[in-house]
Parts: structure tokens; sequence; C-alpha cells
């Protein structure tokens, strides 16, 4: 017998309830693993569901703005210099950032004004497959465009001019068909009308050209302000914004779900530890007698605390090691019955596993820490008397 092989003998001394502590601490670990796994999914999950309600950066031309007074009369202000974007460059240079993996939808716009008889109306040509995916908010009446001469109306502007599903109407010298009118979203959109940006940049004669972008990046892993200033890189001539309340609230939602589970994990770790205390408190009491043998062959205080504490520390290594595994598999069963992950998988890391291990049996050492120190400064000659 020696210093390391004494632990282990003891730890098997009450097999029951050496395997009743390691049963409830593997628990407790595979509970925090699966919370920590799933809430990794669900944090990129939520953030992505959470861009197809709008985007949080603006790709807009730079412009000057000249305020004309003349006579002490202020005749408003002017803007010059203004640099249309190009639809093909500024959507490659979007997409050739080094974080282009975050970028999720880029939706190019070109706004132009026209007349319905003598009302004017503001026409924005939108690609749908790249603009639908960040609009999950509207809902139409009727069906959303699949050819280039349908339009959708906004709600005011439906109202306006009479339009409802199936309606014609005359737009930039162009025929179109009113496919669907919006439900009221109380924004911008309720007011524009809504076309194929091709069929309006061949009405207007403005090939390639767009007013602005809106790009909906997943900010969740990597500052907003990274993305932007490699945007910003990438478009000198661009005047490119981050929507800081749209991300902020984005990044609270995430944000509370991490604070949550690591709530939770710290609620399940508490309580394993102190299980494991109680447990090594009763070893100690029950085991006087063996202490006081150890001491009176010879064993210092600091030998006696080590064997407690490596006992311990065998009981959280093998718990961290059952319970990483055990974690892992139940997180998958987790997120189909949240049906969250959309295809998303859990990811195993051994750097993980082996930091899981390490990390409880440091707890577990540390709960045995104060029965230890107790066990250790039991006297030899109290504990052979007992004999």
């Amino acid at each position: 017998m020696n210093i390391l092989t004494i632990p282990l003998r003891n730890t098997w001394r009450k097999p029951s309830r050496t395997l009743l502590l390691l049963l409830v601490f593997t628990l407790g670990v595979m509970s925090i693993v699966a919370l920590y796994q799933v809430s990794l999914v669900i944090g990129d999950s939520m953030e992505k569901k959470l861009s197809t309600y709008g985007a949080n950066i603006l790709v807009a031309p730079k412009n000057e703005t000249l305020s004309v007074r003349y006579g002490g009369l202020h005749l408003g202000d002017m803007l010059y210099e203004v640099q249309p974007l190009s639809e093909t460059d500024t959507v490659a240079a979007v997409r050739s950032i080094e974080l282009k993996e975050r970028i999720s939808s880029v939706a190019p716009k070109l706004v132009t004004t026209t007349r319905i008889g003598e009302t004017p109306v503001a026409v924005v040509g939108v690609r749908w497959d790249d603009e639908l995916p960040i609009k999950s908010y509207w809902v139409p009446e009727g069906r959303f465009p699949t050819a280039a001469d349908e339009i959708v109306a906004g709600s005011r502007a439906a109202e306006k001019f009479g339009l409802a599903p199936g309606d014609a109407v005359t737009l930039l010298g162009r025929s179109f068909t009113v496919a669907a009118v919006l439900h009221p979203t109380g924004g911008d959109d309720d007011d524009v009308l809504l076309a194929d940006l091709e069929a309006v940049q061949a009405a207007t004669g403005r090939p390639d050209e767009v007013s602005f972008l809106e790009v909906a990046a997943l900010c969740h892993g990597c500052p907003i302000d990274d993305i932007v200033a490699q945007m910003r890189g990438m478009l000198p001539g661009a005047d490119i914004k981050a929507l800081s309340n749209v991300v902020n609230q984005r990044m609270a939602s995430i944000h509370f779900v991490q604070r949550l589970v690591l709530s939770i994990s710290l609620v399940i770790l508490v309580t394993a530890a102190t299980m494991v205390g109680l447990s090594m408190l009763s070893a100690v009491n029950e085991r006087k007698k063996d202490i006081g043998l150890l001491r009176s062959l010879g064993y210092s205080k600091g030998r006696v605390f080590f064997i407690f504490c490596v006992e311990a520390g065998i009981i959280g290594i093998l718990a961290g090691l059952l319970g990483y595994f055990s974690g892992y598999g139940a997180s998958f069963k987790a997120l189909s019955l949240l049906a969250m992950a959309e295809g998303a998988r859990p990811l195993f890391d051994l750097n993980h596993l082996l930091l899981t291990c390490a990390a409880i049996g440091t707890v577990t050492v540390a709960a045995a820490a104060y029965p230890a120190w107790k066990g250790a400064g039991v006297e030899p000659s109290r504990a052979l008397m007992a004999l």
C-alpha cells in the first residue's frame, strides 16, 4: 500500500455510496454539458432566426450635403457628388470580407419615384430571393411575385390607390400586376410599391445601379464592429453603418439564454459539490481509526490530507468523463425536442472533454478540502484508544 493505492482502495470500500455519489455528480456534469452544447447551437440558431426580422448593417453611397441660404431665406439642403453604387461590385465586395461566413443576407435596393395619375408614389426595386429571407414579418394578401412584371403594394399605398391583388397598374412606363398587398407593418414598407430590381433598373435606365443595400450579419461570436470595419476596407467609397439598436436587441436575447444556462449550471455544480463534501465528511468520521493507524505509521497530516483529496479527485474525474459523453449524447435529444437546431449538430471537442474532467476534478477536490483537513487533524493517540 502507498499514498496512491490507498485512495483507490478506499473508494471501493463502500461501493454503494461511491456509486451513488458518482451517479449524482455524473448527472450534474451531464446536465451542464448538455445545457452548454444546447446553448451553443441555439445561440447560432436564434441569431439566424432573428436575422429574418430585418438587416443590421446599411450600405449606402457617400454624399455631401450643402445647406443653401440666400437673402436670409433657407432654401433647403442639397446633395451633391453622390456616386451611385454598382450592385455587382458592392455585393461581391461584401461577400468577400474575411468574416464573410457571418454574412447571412445581402439585399440590394433601387428607390425611385413615379406617378399613378397625378399622385406621386415611391417604387422600390428588390431582389425577392434576397429580400424575403430578412423580411419574415411581411404578411401578404395574395402571393409574393414570381415574375418580373409583378409587384407588391404596401398597405397604405394600396389603400391610397385602390389596389388589390390581380389589379393592373402602370409604373415607369411599364405595365405591372399587383401580386399581393402587405398587411400593415408599421414601417416604411406600408407607403411604397415593391417591384423586381432588374425591372426597375431597366425602366429607369440605371442598369446595375442600387440606392443602398441592407446586410444581415450574424454577430454572435464576433463584434459587429469588426464586420463593419472589414466592409469599409472593401468599400471605401460607401457609407456603411451598423444599426446598433437592432444589434443590441438581438445580442441581448442571445446573452439572456447564455446567462440562464450559466446560472442553472452553477446551481447544479454547487449542489453536486455539496454532496461530495457531505460524503467525504461522513467518510472521515467513519475512518478515524484508519486515520489514526496511518498517523501512527508515520503518515504526516499533509499525506493524509492528500489521500482524501485524491479520493475525491478520482470521483470527480470519472464523473467528468462519464458526464461529458452522456451530456453530449443528451444534447441531441434536447435539440430535437426544442426543434431549434435546424440541422445544426453539437460539436465534440477533445479539449472541452479534458477541460471538463480537469474542472470537475478540481471542484470535487475543493469540496473535499474541509473534510480532508479535518481528517488530517485527527490525533493518532485518540484514534488508537478507540480500538
